[in-house]
């Protein structure tokens, strides 16, 4: 349920952002999904990571997951707020890279504990990826 909080916060945070003038009128990328994926692709996202997250703690509940589980949040949420709300896009850019990281960090260290259950992280990587491609793009192009 932490993970879906993230969601509702980011979504404040983002002050209607997507639906801006100022997101409106940034050269985006072509690959930019529509504004109805965005919803189902987080959903979707935190859904797997909540039950990666379960399973893990599960297996290994240390101090240390736990401190990489809530840097994820802090990053994941404060992206919203300094891309859409303060219009930052290369700090946001930073952000995004650093939880692209972090992300991949607990797909790659954990494989081996949790086996086949790392493909449950796969998805929120792999959108990460593609978002900051996005964020580098808006970057290097507004």
């Amino acid at each position: 349920m932490i993970n879906f909080g993230a969601l509702g916060i980011g979504v404040l945070l983002m002050n209607n952002g997507p639906e801006s003038s100022w997101y409106a009128t940034l050269n985006k990328a072509s690959w930019t999904p529509p504004g109805w994926f965005f919803g189902m692709a987080w959903i979707t996202i935190m859904s797997c990571f909540s039950i990666y997250m379960t399973y893990l703690i599960h297996a290994k509940s240390t101090l240390f997951i736990w401190l990489l589980f809530f840097m994820q949040f802090i990053l994941n949420t404060s992206w919203n707020y300094i891309f859409f709300n303060r219009h930052m896009v290369l700090l946001g850019l930073l952000v995004i890279v650093l939880l692209t990281v972090l992300v991949g960090y607990f797909l790659v260290h954990f494989r081996n504990l949790m086996k086949q259950k790392t493909w449950l992280i796969s998805p929120y990587f792999i959108w990460l990826v593609v978002a900051s491609s996005l964020n580098a793009y808006a970057y290097l192009n507004n």
